[in-house]
Formats: structure tokens, sequence, C-alpha cells
């Protein structure tokens, strides 16, 4: 189960990574990800305006926690493993970096709980989990759009 989330962080940042032409360019479509995955959530769990104008606020913030984390702990440890050929990794500094990789997961992990906790009082258990539904469901939209554009070999 936690094999998603990390692969799940790796193709996020591959697909940013791939849209880093530019930085006016990567705002760009940042934004415009992020303006589809909003219309994409709200459609999803009919988020009355009510209910929208106390969710996203914390959604947002989630998100950029999140972000932070990520950027933070885990890219770090790939530019690690990247930069120092798996050969030359000894077992003894791969256990090191694969028990900062559990504590980041935990880290997120934490952050999750503490999101869902705070939307309880402003969304109901169902929107809740559907919610998870759609993120998922954008996530694989977004890939496949990615894939689609792609030139083919």
């Amino acid at each position: 189960m936690k094999i998603k989330p990390i692969l799940l962080v790796i193709v996020m940042l591959f697909s940013i990574n791939s849209f880093a032409q530019g930085g006016r360019l990567l705002k760009e479509k940042k934004e415009q990800i992020k303006a589809m995955k909003v219309a994409y959530i709200t459609n999803e769990l009919s988020l009355t305006s009510d209910e929208a104008a106390k969710f996203w606020p914390l959604y947002n913030a989630f998100e950029e926690k999140q972000h932070e984390i990520r950027k933070q702990k885990l890219k770090g440890y790939m530019d690690r493993i990247d930069e120092e050929s798996f050969d030359n990794l000894s077992e003894k500094e791969a256990a090191t970096i694969l028990a900062q990789m559990e504590s980041t997961e935990e880290e997120l992990h934490q952050a999750r709980k503490k999101f869902v906790a705070s939307l309880k009082g402003v969304i109901s258990s169902v929107k809740i989990l559907k919610l998870k539904k759609a993120e998922e469901g954008f996530n694989r939209k977004l890939l496949q759009q990615y894939r689609d554009k792609r030139p083919k070999r």
C-alpha cells in the first residue's frame, strides 16, 4: 500500500520536471493544472458554495504542506541516490536513506490524517471518501493526457 504514494510522488515529480521548459511556461502549466483540479474535485464532490468556501483553504494548505515535505525531503533523497550510483552505495547508507524515506512517508501520512480531521467539520464523511477517489481520478486523467500528447516512438 505504501508503494502507491511513492510511485505517485515519482510520477508527479517526473511530470512537473517535464513541464519545466521555462519559468513562465511552468507557472502557466501549474496554474492550468490547478484550475482543472479545482473544477474536477468541486464537480466530483458536488460541493455547495458554502462547503467550497471552507474546503478549498484547507485543501490548499494541505497541498502546500505535502509539496513542501516532498520538495525538501523526498527529492533530496532521490537526488542523493542519483548522484551516487547504486553500485557505490553501501548497505548502511542505503538503510539510512530508506529509514529517512519511511520517516518522510510517515510525516506525509500524519499530515493527511490531520487534514481529514479538519475536513470532518466542513464536509460529510462520504464526501471525504469521494475526495480520495476524485484525487486519484484526476491524477489518472492528467497522466492519460500527458501520454496522449507525448510523441509516439
